[in-house]
């Protein structure tokens, strides 16, 4: 098995799964967080926030990465303070394909995440407010069990839309063998080079099989939830 692929496209398959999981388990507490703010609070700039959020769906993604290397590169005003106070570097680092990856895949979990809480009959938190509960403990209580299908739906569509996540991800940290360079990088790189199909075609089935796999996992998680609700 080990010999179907090259080392240097199992890095790309490892590199592209790493990004992947780092991107969707850092931006998730954010996610959910602001699609709760989206879904039942009301103030100023909540149609700005909206758009915001939103705004990587509708920009072109090398746009989007031109902008992140302006705000995260070296010289750039959180990039440069990241990098002179704490030495952190997303340029051009396999770090900043997970912040791009992280930022195209946003919108989508929030809006998953969004239409679950608003689906939540707002009387069952009010109910347990009245019996003395604080807001937290009704959100980790009634509210997130009930939503947690929506997280799961939210998590694989972040997943996979950072898996195939190529245009920010290259303007942002170029395409370097071994340290930037994803999977979808990889395929654009092979398919400049003559003879490259049977490399892409490889990488395709591999693409396949861990978007399967993780659409296969949501779902029987998801089944799994429903069950305990329901038990509940």
């Amino acid at each position: 098995m080990t010999d179907w692929l090259t080392p240097e496209e199992w890095q790309a398959v490892a590199l592209s799964l790493r990004v992947s999981l780092v991107a969707t388990l850092l931006s998730l507490p954010f996610g959910i967080f602001v699609a709760y703010a989206l879904a039942r609070w009301r103030f100023p700039g909540h149609g700005l926030l909206n758009g915001l959020v939103h705004l990587p769906l509708v920009l072109p993604p090398v746009v989007t990465g031109y902008l992140l290397l302006l705000t995260f590169g070296r010289a750039g005003w959180i990039g440069g303070v990241l990098d002179d106070w704490f030495g952190l570097v997303f340029a051009f680092r396999w770090t900043g394909a997970a912040l791009a990856a992280a930022i195209m895949a946003f919108p989508l979990m929030v809006r998953a995440i969004r239409l679950t809480i608003e689906a939540v009959d707002p009387k069952l938190e009010a109910a347990a407010a009245t019996l003395g509960a604080s807001k937290p403990w009704v959100f980790a209580t009634i509210t997130l069990p009930l939503i947690l299908p929506g997280i799961l739906a939210g998590s694989v569509l972040a997943f996979a839309k950072a898996m195939g996540e190529f245009g920010a991800t290259i303007t942002f940290v170029s395409n370097i063998p071994g340290q930037t360079q994803t999977m979808p990088s990889a395929i654009y790189a092979l398919l400049q080079a003559p003879g490259g199909e049977a490399a892409v075609g490889r990488l395709v089935v591999i693409a396949v099989v861990i978007a399967m796999g993780a659409l296969l996992l949501s779902e029987w998680i998801a089944r799994m939830v429903a069950r305990r609700v329901g038990a509940a």
